[in-house]
C-alpha cells in the first residue's frame, strides 16, 4: 500500500472570536442545565436523565474550554507584540546605512 502524500499545502487556519464563542457555548450549556433542573422528575420516569447530566457536564468543560483558549489568545497576543518590537529594533525593511 502506498503513502498518501498530500498534493497541495494546506490553508492556514481560521481565527475569530474563539474566546467569545467557548463563553458563549458554555453559558449556552448552564442555560440548558438551569431549564431542565424542573423536570428533572420528568426525565428520571423516562430513563432520560442523561441529557441533564449531559448539560451539566457540557458547562464544565465550557469552564476548562474558557481557560484554555483565554490562555491561548494571551500567548498569541504576546507573540505577536515580541515580534513586533523585534521588527521596531531592526528599523524599516530595505533600509541601509550610508
Amino acid at each position: 500500500m502506498a503513502k498518501w502524500i498530500a498534493k497541495h499545502e494546506a490553508p492556514e487556519p481560521l481565527e475569530g472570536p474563539v474566546v467569545a464563542t467557548v463563553t458563549g457555548g458554555t453559558i449556552l450549556w448552564f442555560a440548558l442545565f438551569v431549564v431542565q433542573l424542573p423536570f428533572y422528575g420528568w426525565f428520571a420516569d423516562r430513563g432520560q436523565l442523561w441529557w441533564v447530566w449531559t448539560c451539566a457536564a457540557g458547562g464544565f468543560l465550557g469552564l476548562i474550554g474558557i481557560w484554555y483558549v483565554r490562555g491561548r489568545d494571551a500567548a498569541l497576543k504576546r507573540h505577536a507584540a515580541a515580534a513586533d518590537a523585534a521588527q521596531a529594533q531592526q528599523g524599516p525593511a530595505g533600509a541601509t546605512e550610508a
